[in-house]
């Protein structure tokens, strides 16, 4: 089996698979350019976000920096998502993310991981891990969202916080490790 096959298969691979890094700088190079754009050219960047991304909904809005391993390839977006500065997605398998998400500045989403086994990091493999974001949620400043995890409809990720395991819809979660804090209701 290639390397490149088994980036999404959860199984251990060569990130630096000349085939992977052959395809890889391609959307790193459209990512550069993305990054570049001026404040004006608004209809350009929505443009560039739909041949970076999987998928991206109409209304979304990605805030310059943006950083992403594979430049956006593996993420699949609703509709109406609002990214702030430095939204790093660590997309090296599939992230997706419901619609009307938002993400203050400096959230970071990971998809990849690497073996316990010192002899294993040595040889630098990882493995990837989707995430699953729902509708409706948002992310404060700095929070940290780790391979494998789903969070749910309507939830809130406080600022700093590091997402350990799985949170479930309608709650508001904070903290190192995230936990839940609270239900979230119509009142």
């Amino acid at each position: 089996m290639r390397e490149y096959d088994k980036i999404h298969s959860g199984e251990e691979y060569l990130p630096d698979d000349e085939e992977i890094m052959k395809e890889q700088n391609v959307y790193l190079e459209m990512l550069y350019h993305f990054n570049n754009t001026k404040p004006s050219e608004a209809e350009k960047r929505k443009e560039m976000l739909s041949e970076m991304f999987a998928e991206i909904g109409e209304g979304c809005y990605i805030e310059p920096p943006f950083h992403a391993n594979w430049g956006g390839h593996h993420c699949h977006f609703g509709k109406g998502i609002y990214a702030n500065f430095n939204l790093t997605l660590v997309d090296d398998t599939h992230i997706y993310v419901g619609d009307h998400t938002m993400f203050a500045p400096n959230v970071t989403v990971a998809t990849a991981a690497h073996p316990l086994s010192p002899s294993k990091r040595k040889v630098q493999t990882q493995y990837n891990k989707p995430v699953h974001i729902g509708k409706n949620c948002w992310f404060g400043t700095g929070a940290i969202v780790l391979p494998g995890i789903t969070i749910g409809d309507n939830t809130i990720i406080g600022a700093g916080s590091v997402v350990t395991k799985d949170i479930p819809s309608n709650v508001v979660a904070f903290g190192n490790p995230c936990r839940v804090i609270k239900e979230i209701t119509e009142e």
